[in-house]
């Protein structure tokens, strides 16, 4: 028979999953994500749906960070410098979303959805900005942590 009491895979996924949410950059991740889904709900409504595709390709990107960090894969692949990939995801779905948002917002005129999804493009837009803020500031701290010494005397 097999064991009841042992854990299933699936339950320490769970655990890892709600776990690593209640981390700030979980909840960010998750945010994003979220966010992204809304726009591009908004996106494919409107009567101009080629916007979607910055939506799209955030929120994939979001859900592969998110799965790498929580399940600890950022310390298992040393070949990726993680961080710095990172902060180029969130700078670049920054610009993205700002470029694009505001392109909807002041040519949507009439078009509901394509307005709306301008608007929650340009809050994703700081939401991903202040992702950007967060990791260039633990790449800041760990260079100052492991800058070496230039004091000639030793």
């Amino acid at each position: 028979m097999a064991d009841t009491n042992a854990s299933s895979p699936g339950a320490a996924v769970t655990d890892k999953l709600k776990s690593y949410v209640k981390t700030q950059k979980g909840f960010i991740l998750a945010a994003e994500i979220f966010l992204s889904l809304i726009i591009l709900i908004c996106y494919a409504a409107s009567h101009y749906g080629g916007y979607s595709a910055v939506a799209i390709c955030e929120m994939i990107f979001a859900m592969i960070f998110f799965g790498i960090f929580m399940m600890e894969m950022d310390k298992q692949i040393q070949v990726v410098n993680w961080v710095w990939s990172d902060f180029f995801r969130a700078a670049i779905g920054a610009g993205l979303y700002l470029i694009t948002s505001l392109i909807c917002v002041i040519g949507g005129k009439g078009d509901g959805a394509l307005i709306t999804g301008g608007v929650l493009g340009l809050i994703a837009g700081l939401l991903f900005a202040y992702d950007t803020y967060t990791i260039f500031l633990q790449i800041r701290s760990t260079r100052q942590h492991t800058a070496a010494s230039t004091d000639d005397r030793v």
